[in-house]
This record gives C-alpha cells, structure tokens and sequence, in this order.
C-alpha cells in the first residue's frame, strides 16, 4: 500500500471523529494527520477529499438582495481555496456587482449548461458535470431559482440535494421571502406575492445556516448608490419591496428563522447519530384540519410554523361527506397534498361527518393544537345555527384551537 493510500485508509478511520461541516475554522484548526505536506515545502496545503456519503450544507441567508450573501460565500470560499481546498464554482450570479465578480477570480467555474428557450439562451447549472468533477466543496447561488424546462430537475434545490447525496459539501445563497412556509405572510406584509419558493426541509438539512444581515437603512443607501438595481430601477424598488418597513419585517424573519435554526437542526441531528433514533419530546400534537376553502394554503403553512417552533409532529386531515369525491373537490385537495409533500407533513383524507371525525382524530392522536380556517358562513347564519367552528368548540374539552383568519373576508 502506497504512503497516500495509507493516508486515505487513516483518514476514512477518523472521519467519523472529524466536525460534520467543513468550514474556514475547521481548515484552520486541522492538525497535520488530516493532510498531506511535505514539512519543508512552501507551496500550499493541498487537502485529500475523505469519502462520505452525504455533503455538508450551509446556507448564506438574508432579508433580501443586495446584503452581500453571494459577497460572503465567495469570501469564505476564496480562503478555504488559498489554504488548498478544492473549491468549484457550480453557479454563481453577481448580478453585474465588480466587486462581487472579482471574488470569483481564481475560483474554477464549472461550464454551464446552455438551454435554447422561447428564442432565448438561459444558462443553468450542469448538476451532472459537478458530480463528475468532484469537488470538495461547490458553490451554487440562488437555491429558490426555478430551472429552465428541459432539465433533469425542476428546482435548484433538488440539484443540491443530488450534489449533496453524491457527497460533496454545498455552500448556497438565498432570501428569507422565498421560504415556503412564510409565503403567505411575506404576502400580508409587503403585497408582493413570491412565486420562488423553497421548502422548508432544506433548512433542516443545512448543517449551518448564516445570517448575512444589514440593517435595512444601510441596504436602501447601497440601493441608492446602484449596487443592487440598475438606475432605472431604483425608485421603484425602493417605495414597493424595499420599503423601510417591509425591510425590517424580512429582517425580523430571517432572524427568527436562523435562531430556529440554530436551535433544532444540530442538536437533533447529533442526538440521532448518537442514539439512532429521534429525541423525546414532551411537545404537543399538532393536528391541521382543511375544509377545500380558499384560505386552506394559509392554515397548512400556519400550522406547520407551529409545529417547527414548538418542535412537535403534525399532521393534516380532510373529512369528506361523500363516499366518492367530486372532480372539483379533487382539484381542490390537489394543491393542498403538493404543499403538505413539500413541508412533509403527512395528509390523511377522511370520511364520515365533519365534526365527529375531528373530534375522534383530535382524541385518538392526543393532539393539544387544533388549526382550522375560519367559518365562511354568513353572520345572519352564525348567529342563527352557529358556525362549524362553534359545534367543534362545544365538542372539545381542553384541546386548544386556533382559528386562521380569512384576508379576503376582512376586505369585505
């Protein structure tokens, strides 16, 4: 066996004592038994790549464009690539900033792929020409970003997740506005609906998740300045999505969304490598009851922040009086399984009547949380019969309700 066949061997030995994540600490921190260098050599470390089965994952998150995220990944990665890691370039946009394009000077880019659309050339990530090239680390931008058609995936994220699976750690970018759950309530705040969005598991993925913030006065005057948005653009962006108080409503997201962060996905991940299987918990049971109404999305993405936040299971239930669907309450149910796939929530379709199913749902799980929309009956109605709200109220004793609100009614 060769001396770096040898190195390798002790290497996979120790990999499982080695920090999950590589990061620039990390490198610095290494002793020599993790690299191979000859002593009196002056040229840099040149790092071996260990064998895993999963990449590390960290995520550059801000409230919004122009806070410097893709500034600060190529940073990172421009130091971990002088200490002799090898660093790829899988996709990265810098959106015409100089100085964001010099940090990209030394890096190798992987080629991308060229796709011919509508007469137009969009140019996306070669996911396969990544896994073939084998980096270390890859750098890949913008992880909402929807694919051209034509390729293997729709989203950028489900090629991160195959670079992932093949082993290769990722460093990716992108804004607290695009997080699926939060879809709804970036809406209510700054009347901008986001059509990019990301499920939430990909948080829970990441090793490390890094807030890349700017207070939202500084992030207008680099507005102003032309660093994010052509000149032509600029007063628009600033009195529409770049309002002050919409930047410190994202502001406050992507703060509680790291935190959350921090909080769960590294302690949960290492009590399950530990003891191979999930931690207790003595948190509540969280049951999400949709009723094919227009504001269901709302009450699963509601229902699902209670859920992370208290770290409890949830599930979804529909209760049909029918013993056949219709086509339209089929087309209605549709949309409502694509969301709880993309939140992993598991969605169970009952039948029988309503009230009587989800107190015996509400019973058999022991939940403690019941999230419903709120009743779409008439108040003449209400005050006459009562709303479905009301007849499971009096069905239920110390189980807490939360009633979500209808916008569009509030309009009326």
């Amino acid at each position: 066996m060769s001396e770096e066949e040898q190195e390798l061997d002790k290497l996979a030995k120790t990999e499982h004592q080695k920090p999950h994540q590589l990061s620039l600490a990390d490198v610095e921190g290494s002793s020599n038994a993790a690299l191979l260098t000859n002593e009196t050599s002056q040229s840099p470390t040149t790092y071996l790549r260990p064998w895993k089965p999963h990449g590390s994952f960290k995520i550059f998150l801000g409230a919004a464009a122009g806070v410097g995220k893709t500034f600060a990944m190529l940073e990172e990665a421009q130091q971990l690539r002088e200490l002799g890691l090898d660093v790829v370039a899988g996709y990265v946009e810098f959106h015409g900033r100089r100085e964001t394009e010099r940090l990209l000077e030394g890096l190798e880019i992987v080629p991308y792929k060229r796709i011919e659309y509508r007469g137009t050339t969009l140019e996306e990530m070669d996911t396969a020409a990544v896994i073939a090239r084998r980096p270390m680390l890859t750098l890949i931008d913008e992880l909402a970003h929807t694919n051209a058609p034509g390729l293997a995936h729709t989203k950028r994220y489900e090629d991160i997740e195959e670079i992932l699976n093949a082993g290769i750690d990722v460093y990716s970018t992108v804004n607290i506005q695009h997080l699926e759950s939060l879809n709804d309530r970036v809406f209510e705040l700054t009347r901008t609906r986001v059509r990019e969005t990301f499920p939430d598991r990909l948080f829970d993925l990441a090793n490390e998740v890094i807030l890349i913030d700017l207070p939202p006065q500084d992030l207008r005057d680099r507005i102003r300045q032309g660093k994010v948005y052509r000149p032509e653009k600029i007063e628009q962006a600033l009195q529409n999505f770049f309002s002050s108080s919409n930047l410190m409503a994202l502001r406050e997201m992507a703060l509680r969304e790291t935190a959350d962060a921090i909080e769960t996905s590294g302690s949960h991940r290492e009590f399950r490598a530990l003891h191979e299987e999930e931690p207790p918990t003595s948190n509540p049971f969280i049951l999400i009851c949709v009723a094919l109404k227009p504001q269901d999305s709302r009450v699963i993405r509601q229902g699902w922040r209670f859920a992370r936040r208290l770290n409890a299971p949830v599930e979804i239930i529909n209760v049909s009086g029918d013993d056949e669907r219709k086509i339209d309450q089929e087309e209605a149910l549709a949309p409502l399984k694509r969301l709880a796939r993309s939140l992993q929530i598991p969605f169970h379709e009952l039948k029988g009547e309503a009230v009587e199913q989800i107190v015996q749902e509400v019973k058999s799980k022991r939940a403690s949380l019941l999230v419903m929309g709120e009743s779409t009956r008439t108040t003449l109605k209400e005050r006459l019969f009562g709303s479905f709200t009301d007849r499971v109220l009096r069905s239920l004793d110390g189980v807490d309700i939360y009633i979500v609100g209808n916008p569009a009614r509030r309009a009326e």
